[in-house]
């Protein structure tokens, strides 16, 4: 991990009687894209609040660039944020909400052009722009001047609250790549809130899983999606099956696992496909829905195969989703497979369905 720029270690913040975060911890390296996600009310936006200084915490230490923010403001730290609603002001040109930053340090009128300008070519901004009022252009260009308002003053951390909640998904997807994009070019380390799971997916170095104020996990995307911590974690990011089964532990980590749904052998999951929280009940295999497929023909004997029924099927176009009724379970098990004109099954015909339990992952409920 990078040297860390910002370091939060056990903040609480309670609001009267109620507890909105419980002893979060967190470190963002320097130049690091960190995502927050978590469902509504888990504390996420809160947390973001108090790195910007719109919140003080109750307990705990908060350090930016090894200072400790305790009574620091907002405008004195070294960070700026983009929120929900961008907070443009409508009666300022694209021009003066740009350098507005730069006008309250007092900047001489000069570097404030300068830096304003620089500002709108990085963006991808026409320069004719800057004499408009925010009401004057789309939805992703108000986006791009409030991502310039808040960079043009070069702040260390760029805290994100959902920006592009409001867009079209055409919009928002072209978004996600200059942002992206214009993160590895300035190299400022950015905190993103997002209910979206797959922006954060593609977005950031590192995602952080909250629920009911607390953090679940923290990990690279790979080790949230693929190496879940517990099965809120799995179910949360990205749509997931979970196949009971019973567990034989063995010393090196690894486990032997068996189910009564599935025609196969009992397989050998080595340790790497072991949560490292398992407890000693309440397990279950995580089987992500791109591992499963049709069975054509006899099917290798290490394959698990079950028999169900097509329950329903959607066409999103590079891909087709189905979802397959199996006697014991008590959701259809969702499977993923490529795009094709062709169906390879219609609702309500009787299928075999296989996965490589090998490369599933046990973990706990």
């Amino acid at each position: 991990m990078p040297v860390p720029i910002i370091e939060a270690l056990n903040i609480v913040k309670d609001y009267g009687s109620a507890r909105a975060l419980h002893g979060v911890s967190l470190e963002v390296g320097e130049g690091e894209f960190v995502a927050l996600v978590g469902p509504s009310g888990c504390g996420k936006t809160t947390l973001l609040k108090i790195l910007a200084g719109f919140e003080e915490l109750t307990e705990g230490r908060l350090e930016i660039q090894g200072q400790d923010m305790l009574g620091v403001p907002a405008a004195s730290r070294p960070t700026r944020m983009v929120f929900q609603k961008l907070a443009l002001f409508p009666h300022k040109t694209v021009a003066e909400n740009i350098g507005f930053p730069l006008k309250l340090k007092k900047v001489d009128r000069s570097e404030i052009d300068e830096r304003v300008r620089a500002m709108i070519d990085l963006m991808h901004l026409k320069p004719e722009y800057l004499d408009r009022y925010p009401a004057q252009l789309s939805g992703g260009e108000q986006q791009r001047v409030a991502l310039a308002r808040a960079l043009v003053s070069r702040p260390s951390v760029l805290l994100l609250d959902e920006p592009m909640s409001a867009l079209d998904a055409k919009l928002k997807k072209s978004l996600q790549a200059e942002l992206k994009k214009l993160h590895r070019e300035l190299g400022t380390s950015f905190v993103l809130v997002t209910h979206d799971l797959e922006e954060a997916m593609m977005l950031a170095d590192r995602i952080c899983v909250m629920q009911a104020g607390h953090v679940i996990q923290i990990g690279t995307p790979a080790d949230i999606y693929y190496r879940p911590a517990n099965t809120f974690v799995a179910g949360f990011i990205g749509e997931t099956n979970f196949m009971p089964v019973s567990v034989v532990r063995e010393g090196d980590g690894a486990a032997m696992v068996t189910s009564q749904l599935v025609a196969g052998l009992p397989a050998r999951l080595k340790g790497e496909h072991v949560s490292e929280h398992l407890t000693s009940s309440g397990t279950a295999l995580l089987v992500r829905p791109e591992t499963i497929g049709f069975v054509e023909g006899d099917a290798s004997p290490d394959l698990w195969v079950m028999a169900g029924t097509v329950d329903e099927y959607f066409i999103k176009g590079s891909s087709t989703q189905y979802r397959v009724r199996v006697d014991g379970l008590a959701a259809p098990v969702v499977m993923d497979l490529p795009g094709s004109i062709v169906l390879p099954a219609e609702v309500g015909q009787s299928v075999r369905i296989c996965f490589d339990p090998a490369s599933a992952f046990l973990l706990s409920e």
